[in-house]
């Protein structure tokens, strides 16, 4: 029998989503969007907290990152910010 997802996690999730998709810098947003849908779902609550804590950092220097012009602090690595910034975006066709 599968096993009911927790509606509190499941709630989460969703304002997760909703906030990394509406960050104001439409790049960013297009990036996070694609890569919530490809990742969000799966997240435990400890990647949960890592990713909370992705979208506590300004959007210019996430943005930066992730077009390779310099590289986060050790103190802000983690599991999920080595994700998102391994993750390759795919225009819409």
């Amino acid at each position: 029998m599968k096993q009911q997802p927790d509606p509190a996690i499941e709630t989460r999730r969703r304002k997760l989503q909703f906030r990394a998709a509406r960050r104001g810098f439409r790049e960013l947003d297009l990036y996070m969007e694609q890569f919530t849908a490809a990742h969000l779902g799966g997240f435990d609550e400890r990647q949960l907290d890592q990713f909370e804590a992705v979208l506590d950092i300004p959007d210019q220097h996430v943005f930066d990152w992730i077009m390779g012009r310099g590289e986060p602090a050790e103190n802000l690595r983690s599991e999920v910010l080595d994700l998102v910034l391994s993750f390759r975006y795919s225009p819409p066709t």
